[in-house]
């Protein structure tokens, strides 16, 4: 799949991104390359490959759900210039 000059002009202008005209078909070449590369991976047969959730044959270490902070809301609002209820009072920016 081969990209026009004119789609990467669409594409940087939609991402905002600024491309010099004298980048552009160099740009165009490499954004065809990537699509090319997705389209010869959607070729390729994976109808009895199991998902995998990790690339590699590893152990996942995930720590213990547990409460390691302490509760401080309460110090931190008598700091603040105003609180009720739990809550941090700000003034209003939105009418």
């Amino acid at each position: 799949m081969s990209l026009e000059k004119t789609e990467v002009d669409t594409i940087s202008r939609l991402a905002a991104i600024s491309v010099d005209a004298s980048e552009v078909d160099q740009l165009t070449a490499k954004i065809s390359n990537v699509l090319d590369l997705f389209q010869r991976m959607e070729a390729v047969d994976t109808t009895n490959v199991e998902p995998m959730s990790h690339p590699l044959d590893q152990v996942q270490r995930l720590r213990e759900d547990v409460v390691t902070e302490t509760d401080h809301h309460e110090e931190y609002q008598k700091l603040a210039p105003a609180a009720e209820n739990g809550m941090y009072l700000v003034p209003q920016v939105i009418d």
